[in-house]
């Protein structure tokens, strides 16, 4: 049988080991000595291990307290003799001194800590208190650098340095940076209280007077420059020898100075401000002045607001002056060099910044609105461009230009008015056959579309369509006389335009034709009538143009006269006759008066183009004139085309007439988008409804609240609407 295994019992010496008294003076005399040395650079004699076993004695003996507190009066010691050193040192010396001390001091405690490893693992953590290198730091920022005399004299000549650079001296950056990194080496509080919020203050105090001579003594590009320049060199002074922390705080010292507290002043300088900068197209000074203000509160508002103003005060100017609006087509065009001017401007100078777009957009709407006949004069543009601004020109610029016609349309408010001039030129340039490509009518079509809805183009989509079918129809018509046997004495070709559709056509305004049509128009109406049968036909005989013959001087000189329908029905009487009074052409024609004046205008009194002699001669046709072949008439070209006298615009009373019409047509439209709000809302407040319509609306036109509530009240009266019993401002939707 295996035998119990035995049990031992450690137990301590009944008799303890007993230190000497004295143990702890002595040892740390040693150790204090041994620090002495290290603090006077006579380290190489001394035994590092037996200093470490010693002071390791001491913390296990619990004499950690001793050694700790030894520590701190021999380093508190040796450090007051180091200030005094250092206060001793003059001039430029005294910086030196300092950063020899700090490096001295920096490499004594490295080694003091080595010896006092054991201290710092064990006594400072269990009692919390500074380890031997952040002792070291604390005592030097108590010491030494809080010393008062050391403190001011080191704040001082570390402005000072700073100031004679900004003043173009060269100083020791590596004596400052060593410097500055010593102050955050004690701790960034130190930094910043010691250093940081002197230096920012006296930043502000030296970039505030050179702000107010700089600002009265130079233009505005010139500061933007020098403040450019000072806030790079800011950057680059803490880069080279301050700590990365106070970049961001020096820079917003000198933005404030230089640049907030000027930026008014700047923008409003006069002969150099953002005005005169925009006027003169000083992209790069602008682009420095965006840079700038950019990095402030306000800044860019400001910026943005100037140039809204600006361009609103040049805009208005533009589009009110009464000699541009003799030339709508200039008008437009130099509305185009506006624009494209200052889209120019955002790109280069404001990096496209789409706050200053939305800014340009806004000044284009406010001046261009202000003149009651822009859409008028858009049209005309556009009108312009399709019938003969666009020939020779690849597809790309085509779209180019009429991308430019869209962009100016977007800006009105009013785009039903336009519609109603559109209409009326697209009117002309498809019957007379004056549209350089059809291809680009489709395409401004299908842009307008983009930008309105269908509804917008509905009607000019139907006038296409109408051109299209009666080309088809003449073929038909055509082939219909064949069969017939039936020859016409004139050439004659008919466009069928859907009523209603075409602006001409919602008044008969018709003349009596020569007998050599008569046939022809009973022909057509005769095949018109039996093929769409329930139709009528109205004959619109101002909308057409004629190609007649006619012999000047006995014979020896024959013309192609290209002329309208009018002035057609006007020449042929002068076959039966050699002169007629201007009321014999009334009676014999029935043109309307205006119309016939204009006829006449422009048969007798145009230079160049005058194929009949009035009598007595005058610009004006007045009732009473006679009227005769112009035997004299000569021309170089064959065909002569004889135009109508009429002013390019409206004149007041059909400006009138368009916006009456304009009017009309908003009534219907007002009305369906009350119904659909308020079918949808069923009950509504006054004010919400005429917001709510005025927002649908907008797309087209605004309309004003008092034409809204008199649709309202129409509504009410045939009840579709009425008041809430309770509320008078309320409305409710009637089922």
């Amino acid at each position: 049988m295996a035998g119990k295994p035995k049990k031992f019992k450690i137990e301590p010496f009944k008799h303890p080991l007993k230190l000497d008294p004295n143990y702890a003076d002595n040892t740390w005399q040693l150790l204090e000595s041994a620090i002495r040395e290290i603090n006077s650079h006579n380290a190489s004699g001394l035994s590092f291990e037996e200093l470490y076993r010693n002071a390791y004695n001491m913390v296990v003996n619990k004499y950690g307290d001793r050694l700790y507190r030894g520590l701190v009066e021999t380093e508190t010691r040796h450090l007051s003799e180091v200030a005094g050193r250092i206060e001793a040192a003059q001039g430029d010396g005294f910086l030196r001194a300092l950063k020899h001390e700090w490096e001295n001091h920096n490499k004594s405690v490295q080694m003091i800590r080595d010896i006092l490893m054991y201290m710092d693992r064990i006594y400072v953590k269990q009692q919390n208190k500074a380890t031997v290198h952040q002792l070291g730091l604390d005592l030097w920022r108590d010491v030494v650098v809080r010393n008062r005399r050391i403190r001011e004299r080191l704040l001082g000549m570390l402005l000072d340095m700073v100031q004679r650079e900004r003043q173009g001296d060269i100083v020791d950056k590596g004596l400052f940076r060593a410097m500055s990194q010593m102050l955050v080496d004690l701790g960034q509080p130190v930094y910043c209280e010691d250093f940081e919020v002197p230096f920012l203050e006296r930043t502000a105090e030296f970039y505030r007077a050179e702000a107010a001579e700089y600002i009265s003594s130079c233009d505005c590009p010139a500061y933007l420059a020098h403040a450019e320049r000072r806030l790079a060199e800011e950057t680059e002074r803490v880069a080279a020898y301050l700590d990365a922390s106070t970049e961001a705080k020096v820079v917003r010292v000198v933005e404030g100075e230089l640049v907030s507290r000027q930026m008014r002043a700047l923008a409003d300088m006069e002969n150099s401000g953002v005005v005169p900068m925009l006027q003169q197209d000083k992209y790069a000074d602008l682009a420095r002045m965006y840079g700038l203000f950019r990095r402030v509160q306000g800044g860019l508002d400001l910026l943005r607001t100037t140039m809204g103003d600006h361009l609103k005060e040049t805009g208005k100017a533009l589009v009110m002056d009464p000699e541009r609006q003799k030339e709508p087509v200039e008008w437009v065009q130099r509305l185009l060099q506006e624009k494209e001017k200052y889209d120019l401007l955002i790109a280069r100078a404001f990096g496209g910044d789409k706050s200053f777009v939305a800014a340009l957009n806004s000044a284009f709407e406010h001046f261009l609105n202000l003149n009651v006949r822009s859409p008028e004069y858009i049209s005309l543009f556009m009108d312009d461009k399709l019938r003969k601004g666009l020939k020779g020109m690849s597809e790309d610029d085509i779209e180019v230009v009429l991308d430019k016609g869209i962009m100016l349309f977007r800006y009105l408010q009013e785009k039903d008015v336009f519609e109603k001039y559109y209409k009326q030129h697209l009117a002309k340039r498809l019957l007379h056959g004056r549209s350089s490509s059809e291809d680009a009518e489709q395409l401004l079509l299908t842009k307008l579309k983009t930008e309105c809805g269908y509804q917008f183009t509905s009607k000019l989509e139907t006038m296409f369509g109408d051109i299209k079918l009666s080309r088809e129809k003449m073929a038909d018509f055509k082939d219909f006389l064949r069969q017939r046997g039936t020859e016409l004495a004139v050439d004659m070709s008919v466009q069928v335009l859907t009523s209603g559709m075409w602006p001409q056509t919602t008044a008969a305004t018709t003349c009596n034709l020569p007998r050599e049509l008569e046939q022809c128009t009973t022909e057509f109406a005769a095949y018109y009538l039996h093929a769409n049968s329930g139709r009528r036909l109205t004959w619109q005989t101002g909308l057409g143009t004629a190609d007649i013959r006619a012999v000047f001087g006995g014979g020896t000189r024959k013309h192609e006269i290209q002329c309208s329908t009018y002035q057609m029905a006007v020449l042929m009487l002068f076959n039966d006759a050699d002169s007629l009074t201007y009321e014999d052409v009334e009676a014999a024609t029935g043109i309307p008066e205006d119309d016939l004046k204009r006829v006449l205008q422009s048969l007798a009194c145009v230079k160049g183009k005058a194929v009949l002699r009035k009598e007595p001669m005058s610009k004006d046709v007045r009732p009473g004139d006679r009227f005769s072949v112009n035997d004299a008439f000569a021309s170089k070209l064959y065909k002569v085309k004889i135009g109508m006298v009429t002013a390019q615009r409206e004149n007041e009373s059909e400006k009138a007439e368009t916006r009456e019409k304009v009017e009309e047509d908003r009534k219907p439209q007002i009305e369906a988008a009350i119904v659909r709000i308020m079918k949808s809302r069923k009950r509504l407040g006054h004010n919400e409804l005429i917001g709510e319509v005025t927002r649908q609306l907008a797309a087209r036109f605004l309309p004003q609240p008092q034409v809204i509530k008199k649709r309202i009240e129409s509504l009410i009266d045939r009840e579709f609407l009425e008041r809430d019993s309770t509320d008078r401002s309320t409305y409710v939707y009637l089922a």
